[in-house]
């Protein structure tokens, strides 16, 4: 099990990068079954960390809309489109 507190010191591109480096290695075949299964759940809680990080950058853009004077004002979605 990985502790969330181990998570949540990581940022955004930290997390992605060991997240690839498993993906990286869990592609070559050269892993134990053993080890394959310990860092594929690694992977599965760096994935949802990833999410998470991203939903909350989503949410902060989300509440920002820049007013005539260039100054941060209101709250509006951003439509991703």
């Amino acid at each position: 099990m990985v502790a969330k507190t181990d998570l949540d010191k990581l940022t955004f591109e930290e997390a992605l990068k060991q997240l690839e480096e498993i993906v990286g290695r869990l592609e070559s075949g050269r892993v134990e079954l053993e080890e394959s299964i310990a860092i594929y759940e690694r992977g599965a809680a760096l994935k949802a960390h990833c999410e998470r990080k991203l939903k909350d950058a989503e949410a902060r853009i989300d509440k920002i809309v820049i007013g005539a004077g260039g100054q941060p004002a209101g709250v509006e979605k951003l439509d991703a489109d």
